[in-house]
């Protein structure tokens, strides 16, 4: 009997390519090598002087990890969100805007202008973080409980969301001057590396933990694939569904709590602009299929350093930041094509061809 004629990488490639992991690490060797090629100073890191004295890291590497961080942590909630409702929740960036008010009115004390905290940061955060969950619970209630689809449902809070954050302040801008407010979104005294690449780390730690040790990724991914079917075996999946938009509420409130502490204020209408887009491209950058069911949770985290990899090589090269939805367009179209189920199917038939054997060739 005459032998296929097959190499050993090719076999090789299609298992590479099968992994569930392959676009975001393709994505990100590509702007490595990219950035390699045109400036090999991009990935230097060098110690500099803060505008407090103090000396700490800086460069284009420790850019991505620290502006990644809210991203991060808002994939994570996102994608245990698109595994078990089949949809994403666009209202992220409105809330986060809604949970940073609520923090600074704490912090504040309702002045316009605190130069010393009214409240422990902790316990402003707890309350920003409960606010953040009962939203996520509205949002959870609907897409669970009434069936609507998860962007209509959370339409509602994307339009009304940043509104409250400002009715929350009176429409008034605080200003928190202390300067401990602002560790958690620059630097910790005597330490050189970025507050937010910590949190985010710890962040993820916890994740790491609640799904290895619970039935959370089971249960989530179960009620994503067949609801009814998860629901013969013994689960709610009404329950399951509002746990996961609950969970995002925390993701939201930390993120929320990062962004007002870089700068100890807010702008309600610039606060996380887009960046709702840019978790759900996260999760699909990740490999994660947005109509729901299996996730992996790394791939999105993945995903999320690779968004920032890129938006920092742009604006590195001066590309205006009007033109950065352009870029990322390009890059949700080719995910949406090689996703798509008649490109699938063109690719499986091409797999499925017949290999022409020694005796064909001869």
């Amino acid at each position: 009997m005459s032998e296929q004629i097959r190499k050993p990488e090719d076999s090789l490639w299609k298992r590479l390519t099968r992994q569930q992991l392959f676009i975001p690490v393709a994505a990100l060797l590509l702007l490595v090598v990219f950035n390699l090629v045109a400036d090999p100073s991009f990935f230097s890191v060098s110690i500099k002087e803060n505008s407090l004295g103090n000396p700490v890291l800086s460069g284009n590497i420790i850019s991505v990890l620290d502006n990644a961080s809210e991203l991060v942590i808002l994939a994570i909630g996102m994608t245990l969100v698109t595994a078990s409702s089949g949809g994403q929740d666009i209202s992220v960036g409105a809330t986060m805007a809604i949970a940073g008010s609520v923090i600074l009115r704490m912090v504040c004390g309702g002045e316009v202008t605190a130069d010393t905290l009214h409240m422990p940061i902790l316990l402003a955060v707890l309350v920003g973080i409960v606010v953040s969950m009962c939203f996520g619970a509205f949002n959870g209630a609907l897409v669970a409980y009434f069936k609507i689809q998860p962007m209509v449902a959370t339409l509602i809070m994307f339009t009304a969301g940043r509104s409250i954050a400002a009715w929350i302040n009176n429409n008034q801008l605080p200003i928190m001057n202390d300067i401990s407010f602002k560790y958690a979104g620059t630097f910790l005294p005597g330490i050189p590396v970025p507050t937010p690449i910590f949190i985010t780390i710890l962040m993820i730690v916890i994740f790491w933990l609640i799904l290895k040790f619970t039935n959370l990724g089971l249960y989530t991914q179960s009620v994503g694939i067949n609801a009814n079917s998860s629901r013969l075996n013994g689960l709610n999946p009404q329950m399951i569904k509002l746990l996961t938009y609950v969970i995002l509420g925390v993701c939201v409130a930390v993120a929320g709590f990062m962004r007002v502490s870089r700068s100890g204020s807010i702008n309600y209408s610039r606060i996380a602009e887009n960046i709702e887009m840019d978790a759900i491209l996260a999760v699909a950058l990740g490999g994660n299929d947005l109509s729901g069911g299996k996730f992996n949770i790394y791939g999105s985290i993945l995903g999320a350093y690779v968004i920032q990899f890129l938006t920092t090589t742009l604006y590195k090269y001066d590309v205006p930041s009007t033109a950065l939805p352009a870029y990322k367009a390009v890059v949700v179209i080719l995910l949406v094509v090689l996703s798509a189920p008649v490109v699938r199917e063109r690719m499986s038939r091409i797999k499925k061809a017949p290999v022409k054997t020694e005796k064909e060739v001869a």
